[in-house]
């Protein structure tokens, strides 16, 4: 039932085209049995004034309408050419043992619904229909051979399913969404080094242009600074002043560094700016959640290291002698 899918997943709010009304159960249209043949003599319909009236277009489309619905992703939709109203062939793999050998199952489906959930795992394979229509498909009478859990931590999948396993008993396997996505979840993980290698590089630039600044200041105002000391400037308020300057350059260029980077990571994660490749990411745009954590720990970082970016050119600043710099003056 659709109401029971979506309280596990969000496959189904994700419906572009069409609609996922039709997989509810109906006792008055229920599923033709899987059959063989293409056509039996028994579902021949005499001819009326030589035309027969299983070809004519109200025939053909109630029987359409008969036919159990089906909801596709939308990629899978895409190969095979399928739109809302369609009709697909389904094969069942469980086939008919017959005096000519194993003669596999198939049941027509009217496409009642496309839906794009953005991961092409589940857009090139998935398929939803009702649980009754099924059954019947693949011929296991009254029985349900997978039952999906959805768990509030989402992090404690592998011990909920374990627990699962053991209470099951032999003969029952669980699997979860971390070993099921654990390719992605490796390239994303890749992602976030190189992410935080490529923003340490800038920082360390960032860092070298303070410090180069810094000194170049100091080698400018050694006058100045040699005047402060004649008149009473201690050496650690020389020092403190070009270590607040350092800072203060650091945290303004953080501040803005942060307003940019979290409306760039909103873009992304809204509006799907980059775009990839699904068949080779498996997902066709890069993700963004910025995170108030992460953003926390770029400040420290980015702060921390203006600050050592100061030391070298503060202290040159403190061990300038007021005689020597004004000798010439």
């Amino acid at each position: 039932m659709p109401d029971y899918e979506r309280r596990v997943s969000q496959l189904l709010q994700t419906v572009t085209a069409g609609s996922a009304s039709s997989l509810e159960p109906k006792s008055e249209s229920p599923l033709p049995a899987a059959s063989s043949e293409e056509n039996s003599p028994g579902n021949h319909i005499p001819e009326s004034n030589g035309v027969g009236v299983e070809d004519s277009l109200a025939s053909v489309q109630g029987r359409v309408q008969q036919m159990p619905p089906v909801v596709l992703g939308k990629d899978m939709a895409d190969e095979l050419g399928a739109n809302v109203g369609s009709v697909v062939l389904v094969t069942s793999p469980q086939g008919d043992l017959t005096p000519f050998g194993l003669v596999p199952k198939y049941v027509r489906f009217r496409v009642a619904g496309i839906f794009q959930s953005g991961f092409y795992d589940y857009d090139t394979a998935w398929a939803f229909t009702s649980l009754a229509d099924a059954q019947r498909l693949f011929g296991l009478g009254d029985v349900i051979s997978v039952i999906e859990f959805k768990v509030d931590d989402i992090y404690r999948a592998p011990a909920v399913g374990r627990a699962l396993e053991e209470a099951a008993g032999s003969g029952f396997q669980t699997t979860n969404w971390m070993e099921q996505n654990r390719a992605l979840f490796r390239a994303l993980r890749l992602e976030r080094v190189v992410t935080f290698i490529t923003i340490g590089l800038i920082v360390f630039v960032a860092a070298l242009n303070i410090l180069i600044a810094l000194i170049m200041m100091v080698m400018e105002k050694t006058k100045d600074i040699a005047v402060l000391m004649s008149l009473g400037a201690r050496k650690g308020q020389v020092r403190r002043l070009f270590v607040a300057q350092g800072v203060m350059t650091g945290l303004i260029g953080t501040v803005l560094g942060l307003m940019l980077g979290y409306a760039l990571a909103f873009g992304l994660g809204h509006y799907h700016w980059i775009a990839l490749s699904p068949e080779v990411y498996s997902i066709d745009y890069v993700p963004s959640a910025p995170r108030i954590l992460d953003g926390l720990v770029v400040s420290l970082v980015a702060i921390g290291i203006s600050f050592v970016a100061t030391v070298y050119p503060s202290f040159s600043a403190a061990r300038v002698l007021p005689a020597e710099a004004l000798r010439y003056e």
